[in-house]
């Protein structure tokens, strides 16, 4: 996807499995395959997924049980831990979502009408999967699939403009932005509300394309990444941090350190907050974990994009 701007005033166990994805030199995505081992899965205990540079690894909370796998994007754990979403790209950089089941290691290409579509996130209870779509139209949209393949549907579709980043604010509803307004959609693609992200978090803050908004799960606060404050040595862009947004009193709350770039959050659907970040010089970033009230432990030393299941 490309990222858009608006600014508002290990212990790793290798071998274990692999996932290759290999490209055929063809427009048909349906040759981009990923290649499994015969490795049993039965006793694993998979809890997080996250990038490690060009691989993706899935590992318990406690990193003693790891698998990892090259040649894809974007991992996506379901929240039961049994099934991984993940993003291909093909020889000519077309881009499809793949889910793989951690137990029997079959896997599908998710079928949406589109060359291009990823950021695949698992509803609360693991059965429909929300993602972004760019159209023929060159506009990126949001759309709905059931985790079986099915039930295929478009978001938004009387929405003119791009809409980035969807998360699940229930089982039953999707929010997405886009760079200026929050929209709750329902399953049925209906647009339910608009909200002014200025008018909700103030104009302090540079938000992009691949910033994220998560409810939590009473619906009470909203837990958010977003450029804030000055300009500092060795970025492009304004530094990113996590921040929780109490939608009674309209309090904002950091949750990340000042002196850290944090470009990716996500949220649980037990309210645990995981988040990339690295500090100054920016080369090495790690996973954290915090509760709502700020109390953050490192996870992983070397990771980005991760993604939690339920404890």
């Amino acid at each position: 996807m490309i990222k858009f701007n608006l600014h508002l005033a290990m212990v790793v166990v290798p071998g274990l499995i692999l996932f290759s994805a290999c490209n055929s030199g063809s427009n048909d995505q349906s040759k981009s395959t990923a290649v499994l081992d015969t490795v049993s899965l039965s006793s694993k205990s998979f809890a997080l997924a996250y990038q490690d540079g060009n691989k993706i690894v899935a590992t318990s909370i406690d990193t003693m049980k790891q698998i990892s796998f090259g040649g894809a994007t974007d991992p996506a754990i379901s929240p039961d831990g049994n099934k991984l979403a993940y993003t291909v790209s093909d020889s000519v950089g077309n881009r499809s979502i793949w889910v793989a089941d951690m137990e029997s290691k079959s896997q599908l290409q998710l079928q949406a009408s589109s060359k291009n579509y990823d950021h695949a996130v698992w509803s609360p209870s693991g059965k429909t999967i929300a993602f972004n779509l760019f159209n023929d139209k060159g506009v990126w949209k949001v759309a709905l699939i059931k985790a079986d393949n099915t039930g295929f549907l478009l978001l938004g579709s009387k929405l003119a403009n791009s809409v980035f980043s969807p998360t699940w604010k229930s089982e039953t509803e999707v929010i997405a932005h886009d760079l200026k307004n929050i929209y709750t959609f329902d399953a049925s693609g209906k647009l339910l509300a608009t909200q002014t992200i200025a008018e909700l978090i103030g104009a302090d803050y540079h938000i992009s394309s691949s910033n994220s908004f998560f409810y939590t799960t009473n619906e009470k606060k909203l837990i958010f990444n977003a450029g804030f404050g000055k300009q500092v040595d060795g970025l492009n862009n304004l530094p990113e941090a996590v921040f929780t947004l109490d939608l009674n009193t309209k309090k904002i709350i950091r949750i990340s350190p000042e002196g850290m770039n944090v470009p990716y959050v996500f949220l649980t659907a037990d309210d645990r907050i995981f988040y990339s970040g690295a500090e100054k010089p920016f080369t090495q970033s790690k996973i954290y974990v915090s509760d709502l009230e700020g109390n953050v432990k490192t996870v992983v030393d070397k990771g980005t994009n991760p993604t939690g299941t339920l404890k």
